[in-house]
């Protein structure tokens, strides 16, 4: 696990979140502000990544435990302390497949209202990420 990668993640979605969140969803957005959104959702996909395919994963080898499926790595996490919602961080998964299939332009604004609910839940996770891997792996 690279903590140098998932906080330069982290860092560049908070950016985003912060540029986005001034700029709001509403209907007829510039292209320059439908541009920081495609920044913003393109970052939450991959640091949601990073934390559930990488991190998840390598916390479970660390544990002994079997590979499982994505949703038995998430509540492993929750178990374990790293954050505090699986439902959530299902949330997320969920969004974060959305994300990489949406080509309808009318749901695009619904993808960028669920992306700025949940960015903070997906940010605060590196801090308990972080914690954890101080705590236990060293």
């Amino acid at each position: 696990m690279n903590i140098v990668t998932l906080k330069n993640a982290r860092d560049i979605l908070q950016y985003s979140y912060d540029k986005c969140s001034l700029i709001g969803v509403k209907t007829g957005l510039t292209y320059e502000e439908m541009e920081s959104y495609e920044a913003l959702t393109s970052r939450f996909a991959r640091l949601s990544d990073i934390i559930i395919q990488k991190i998840f994963r390598y916390f479970d080898t660390l544990n002994l435990e079997s590979a499982g499926t994505v949703r038995d790595r998430i509540n492993r996490a929750e178990k374990i302390g790293v954050i505090e919602s699986a439902d959530k961080f299902v949330e997320i998964r969920i969004l974060r497949n959305d994300i990489a299939h949406e080509y309808k332009s009318e749901t695009i604004y619904e993808i960028f209202e669920l992306v700025l609910e949940l960015t903070p839940i997906l940010l605060k996770s590196v801090e308990g990420i972080l914690t954890y891997s101080e705590r236990y792996v060293g």
